[in-house]
């Protein structure tokens, strides 16, 4: 197993990842929506940043990510993309840009490329956006897929509950991903699916898998940047490690400049012209 960061690699690409599952280094992904944050992240040595529709959330304060437009994902990316060197970044096709329309989503994966410079596309489901997939993949972009907890079917599943605990929808998210990889899909994500099913998927797979509440046994790992940071602090699952408290950081160092302003403290001799 190589326990080296692939740091020698000059731009990642989805080449690279086929070569990191094989090797046996793992997978690492954030998300990013904007110039700064993606270019702090890039040049920590990220492999993949995702622009993902969670935007919707973190970024706009909407309770699912159902209600996040293409122009606005597109607006996201090319934020993103201005502020790397090196990762892949791979950006969300939103809810109803793909679904039940294969040239709708081609139309949508084309917008995304084209305008934002985005490397790769990621959709959410198996055989019932087969036909999107492909139409999408013939165009020569790639797609990132996605099983398991896929939230834009939110109001289907009714709850952010652990996936496929039953056989019969585990034997199905192994056909889908199985079916993905056929397709010709260069990852998956896996998210909140018990840890031996993804340990079962990914070994079965020659493509990589990316968990997010799926355990170890995965290629690689995916979080959203501020629930890492602790920028959030409302959405506490069990997979989730917090590697800083910024809310709190933030919201003290706000009151320290509120404080000085009021009482004549800010600016002083120096800090004027």
């Amino acid at each position: 197993m190589s326990t080296q960061t692939n740091k020698s690699v000059k731009r990642v690409t989805t080449h690279t990842l086929q070569a990191m599952k094989q090797s046996g280094e793992k997978i690492t992904m954030l998300t990013a929506y904007d110039y700064s944050m993606a270019k702090i992240i890039d040049a920590a040595g990220i492999d993949v940043i995702l622009v993902g529709d969670s935007a919707s959330n973190v970024m706009a304060g909407h309770e699912t990510t159902l209600p996040i437009t293409l122009d606005q994902m597109i607006y996201h990316a090319s934020s993103v993309i201005r502020g790397i060197k090196r990762c892949l970044v791979v950006a969300d096709l939103p809810f109803g840009s793909y679904q039940g329309n294969s040239r709708k989503a081609l139309e949508s994966a084309i917008r995304i490329m084209k305008e934002s410079g985005a490397h790769a596309v990621k959709l959410e489901g198996g055989r019932q956006i087969e036909e999107s997939i492909s139409r999408i993949l013939s165009a020569g972009i790639p797609v990132m897929g996605h099983l398991g907890l896929i939230p834009q079917s939110i109001y289907q599943f009714g709850t952010y509950t652990v996936r496929a605990k039953e056989e019969a929808e585990a034997d199905t998210l192994k056909q889908d991903a199985k079916l993905l990889q056929e397709l010709g899909c260069f990852s998956i994500v896996l998210e909140k699916i018990p840890s031996e099913l993804a340990r079962e998927v990914s070994e079965s797979l020659r493509i990589p898998t990316i968990g997010i509440g799926g355990g170890p046994f995965c290629d690689g790992q995916v979080l959203v940047t501020h629930d890492l940071l602790g920028i959030t602090k409302e959405f506490n699952p069990r997979f989730l490690r917090r590697y800083m408290s910024l809310y709190d950081d933030i919201k003290s160092a706000v009151g320290d400049y509120i404080k000085d302003v009021k009482s004549l403290d800010f600016p002083n001799e120096k800090e004027k012209y």
